[in-house]
Parts: structure tokens; C-alpha cells; sequence
């Protein structure tokens, strides 16, 4: 900071506020902390009153916060991102396309720890809807030294972005809806309409529904099926639990497929199977699926449509904030559930 004559300021940067006043009118602003001074600018200071300011000169190595926040936000966007304006110093990041976003943690801490930076995100490895605010960054001061902007793209050139959107991929899905008293027509089916409702609102074409009965044939043939029909994921609802008439699992594994995972960290979704047959998940999905608003199905099921390898790791570590608190008003995903 120096002090500067008026007449010498244009380009330079104000460092507090100016304040106009108009006797028996206003009182405010006339110009913002962080005004770059313009030659227009000079006639209307000097009716304020101001024959010196105080400023930083950009030309002495320093970087302007929007237009740091700009440069630091660029070198961190990723794919599937719309940046904000600058305002109020900072830049926000938001969601271009429905899909899944990642945050690479590792980076994300080292550039916060390069000092006088700020950069802000949701968690990770979560859908997100398009229009989302997912992060935001700024820089501490008003200014800051144009070697730590070059050291901050630097880093982030040399390690990759810290933050992008996966989109979602249109998938072709088949559903085996299981049950001996809804196959038998004792009971009308309400798991595959929410489940078809579920991968509608992520953009999947459902290719069919098939009633099996508590067979573990049956259920196997379904699968196998949906496979010949090109589906592209597979699930299947109901019978996962330990009760000696659900053959989900069995059946699952009847089809050849190769089982990931059975069981699951996660409350409600405790239950549920993750398996492949070739490139093709098949799912195998617990009751808490039909009745809770969040639960397994929404965090694993939009890393699947993204295309992410989902492993065994990847699901237990669900484990940490796998908890759902049952909140009368679900939030899900804006909570700490899955994440």
C-alpha cells in the first residue's frame, strides 16, 4: 500500500472505500475497496474531495482478488463445470450438466496451503442436479502477489484439476421384480415403479420389468434375459434378506455373475449386492430402496450411470457418514449422508 496523488492513480488500485456525500441526500460509497481507478474516475475524486489515495499498483507485481479468484478458479475447473463472475472477490462453480461430482481432496488441501487462498467445496462422489453451487474461491487480501497466482496454476497444471462433473450416460435398464404374492398377483407390485422412477429422473430408459417368483431359477433366467436384450444394468428388487424364501443373492450368483459385494455399510441399505456380469452391474436391492428417500441406491447407482468402476473399498467406506439420521425433512444430497 502507498499513497499516491489522484492525478497519478488511474490503474491503480483503491485500497478502502471513498465515501460520497451529498448533503441532505445520501451518504455511501462512492467508490469500493477494490476499485480499479479509470481516467473518468479522477474529475469525480476530486470533487469528493480527494487529492492522494490510498492504493496497490497492480504494476508492482500484484493481482487484483476477482481477477485471482478468475485465474485460480480456470487452472481448478474440470469438465461439466459453468464459473461464476467474480463478486464480492469470489467465484463460484456450479454444475453444467446432471452427474456426479469428484474432488480431489489431496489437491484441494494443497492449494489452501499455499496461504491467502481460500477454496471451498461440497463433498465428493455425490450426485449432483445441474444448477448446483458446488465450490467456491477467493483470495484472503485485496490483492495478492502475482508470484502466488503462478505458483497456485503451476500446481494445479502440474497435478490436474481439483473439481469436475461426471455426466450421467443414458442406460438401458431391466428390472426383476421378485416376490411369490406379487408374481401370483396377491399383491400389487410397488418396488419396480419406484425404482423406474429413480433411473427415469437420472435420464435411463427402463427396457422392461419381469415378475418372478421366489424362485431362484426363475430370477436367475430373468436376469440372463435382460442380458440377450442388451440391458446395460440390471437390477433386482426385494428378497435380500436372511429369510429362507429370499434367493436374491443365490440367484444372482446363479446367473454367473461375479459378486462384488454383498452387504454394505450403510443404514438404510445394509442389505444390498453389487455384482457384474461382463460390463454389465447387476444390483441386487434391498426393501429400505422402496421406502426411504436416500438410501444405498442414490449414492452407488449415479456412480454406475457415470460410468465409474464402483469396487468392494468403494462401498465399504460407505461407512463413514453412512448413517442416515432419518431427519423429518429429507435434505439428501445437501446432508453428510454417504459422503
Amino acid at each position: 500500500m502507498k499513497v499516491i496523488d489522484v492525478e497519478d492513480a488511474v490503474g491503480t488500485v483503491l485500497c478502502h472505500d471513498i465515501t460520497r456525500i451529498v448533503p441532505g441526500q445520501s451518504k455511501g460509497p462512492g467508490f469500493r475497496r477494490g476499485h480499479v481507478v479509470r481516467q473518468e474516475d479522477i474529475a469525480e475524486l476530486r470533487k469528493i474531495g480527494k487529492e492522494h489515495l490510498y492504493v496497490f499498483d497492480l504494476a508492482d507485481g500484484y493481482v487484483h482478488e476477482d481477477d485471482a479468484a478468475r485465474r485460480i478458479a480456470s487452472a481448478a475447473a474440470g469438465s461439466g463445470l459453468k464459473l461464476s463472475d467474480p463478486e464480492e472477490g469470489k467465484t463460484t462453480f456450479t454444475a453444467a450438466v446432471d452427474g456426479v461430482v469428484e474432488i480431489n481432496a489431496e489437491r484441494l488441501l494443497a492449494l489452501n496451503c499455499l496461504g491467502d487462498i481460500l477454496f471451498a467445496t461440497v463433498h465428493g462422489n455425490q450426485f449432483t442436479a445441474r444448477g448446483r453451487k458446488l465450490a467456491g474461491v477467493r483470495v484472503l487480501p485485496l490483492v495478492v502477489p502475482e508470484a502466488l497466482i503462478q505458483k497456485a496454476e503451476h500446481l494445479l497444471e502440474e497435478s490436474g484439476p481439483i473439481i469436475r462433473v461426471r455426466p450421467l450416460k443414458p442406460t438401458r435398464v431391466g428390472i426383476v421384480v421378485t416376490g411369490s404374492e406379487v408374481y401370483n398377483g396377491l399383491i400389487e407390485d410397488q418396488f419396480g415403479p419406484v425404482v423406474r422412477d429413480k433411473f427415469r429422473s437420472y435420464g435411463s430408459t427402463i427396457i422392461g420389468k419381469r415378475l418372478v417368483s421366489d424362485d431362484q431359477a426363475m430370477t436367475a433366467k430373468a436376469i440372463l434375459d435382460f442380458l440377450d436384450d442388451g440391458a446395460e444394468l440390471i437390477v433386482v428388487t426385494g428378497g435380500m434378506s436372511v429369510d429362507p424364501d429370499d434367493r436374491t443373492p443365490a440367484a444372482i450368483r446363479a446367473a454367473g455373475a461375479e459378486v462384488v459385494t454383498y452387504g454394505a455399510p450403510i443404514f438404510p441399505g445394509a442389505m444390498f449386492m453389487l455384482a457384474r456380469m461382463g460390463d454389465v452391474p447387476v444390483l441386487g436391492l434391498p426393501g429400505c430402496v422402496m421406502y426411504y428417500r436416500a438410501s444405498i441406491f442414490d449414492i452407488v447407482v449415479p456412480r454406475l450411470l457415470c460410468g465409474m468402476d464402483v469396487t468392494r473399498d468403494d462401498v465399504l467406506s460407505l461407512g463413514y457418514g453412512g448413517f442416515c439420521e432419518g431427519c423429518k425433512t429429507c435434505r439428501y444430497p445437501a446432508c453428510g449422508f454417504g459422503k
